[in-house]
């Protein structure tokens, strides 16, 4: 994914601590490799390995080499270092750019930025902030939902009541990610982000009732901007001639963004109430996670009732 500047200040304002300095430059400006670089040899006029296509941090050093500098050999460094069009500065530790510095972004349409972080800190801040912008995402056909901390994305054909059931369960209280259409973005961390696009975010399309706007309807508890996705529920009619009740649920795993996330295959008709169903699911997953596998311990038991059986009668 690109990356521009003005991504970056939004992004990373209050986690960074960023403000934009001076006439703010071109906001727009592509930062063309994703990672930042501390300017070090290209202030002393060595440009020939200089990293100009990252964003620019200047720390205690970098000030203070500059300092020492007359104000001529400041504002010659600044010329040389702006015409290479580098994406942004940022000037870590609170510290005040020169005015050459600030003279010289302007007049090149380069945004100057400062942070009150410490160099180590940010540095360390802004390249995961960097890897999360830059992540990879994709769009799916499906509404999620948050279910007690966990995050479920409902699939299914159209019509199958994706939209109700998430519908059923934010009035039973749970909380609405994205309806019909979710992001999903793999995070530097190997965790699936889910959230609505940005047009739809906080809203519902329901059959028969048209658009509806949850928080409105149901509070601002009953939505989430963006929820880690831990599994997904697929919704599927029952087979032809086959009650529902003989459709065992069945659990397997997809790669998501190259990351395996469970799935669980709900055989759906007509009278069936899928919001339990789903709500079921979810919990149980939740056990299964805490190390309670249900299926499991049900299957020892007969086990050990059988076992005890068998010896009761000799055998």
């Amino acid at each position: 994914m690109s990356l521009t500047v003005r991504q970056f200040l939004e992004a990373g304002g209050e986690e960074l601590a960023l403000r934009p300095v001076g006439e703010r430059g071109d906001l727009d400006r592509a930062v063309q490799e994703p990672a930042l670089n501390r300017p070090g040899l290209a202030l002393t006029g060595f440009l020939r390995y200089f990293a100009h296509r990252r964003i620019q941090v200047f720390g205690l050093a970098e000030m203070t080499y500059l300092k020492e500098l007359d104000a001529p050999g400041r504002a010659a460094r600044f010329e040389a270092f702006f015409a290479r069009r580098v994406p942004c500065v940022v000037v870590a530790r609170g510290l005040r750019p020169f005015p050459e510095m600030t003279a010289m972004a302007d007049a090149s349409g380069t945004p100057l930025l400062r942070s009150r972080l410490v160099t180590s800190a940010f540095l360390q801040r802004g390249a995961v902030l960097i890897a999360d912008l830059t992540a990879p995402r994709t769009r799916v056909q499906g509404t999620m939902v948050d279910l007690m901390g966990i995050g479920v994305l409902i699939e299914g054909e159209p019509g199958i009541g994706k939209s109700e059931t998430a519908l059923a369960l934010v009035a039973r209280g749970f909380s609405l990610v994205a309806d019909d259409l979710t992001e999903l973005q793999c995070l530097s961390s190997g965790v699936i982000l889910g959230s609505a696009p940005e047009s739809t975010r906080y809203h519902m399309d329901v059959r028969g009732v048209g658009i509806v706007h949850v928080p409105s309807l149901y509070g601002v508890a009953a939505v989430r901007q963006s929820k880690r996705l831990d599994m997904i529920v697929r919704l599927e009619p029952c087979e032809p001639g086959r009650p529902c009740e003989e459709a065992i649920p069945e659990t397997t795993t997809r790669e998501v963004l190259g990351v395996p996330v469970p799935v669980v295959r709900i055989p759906i008709a007509p009278g069936r109430d899928a919001t339990h169903i789903v709500g079921a699911a979810a919990l149980n997953f939740r056990l299964r996670m805490l190390g309670h596998d249900a299926a499991k311990e049900l299957d020892l038991k007969l086990m050990e009732r059988l076992l005890k059986e068998r010896r009761n009668r000799g055998d």
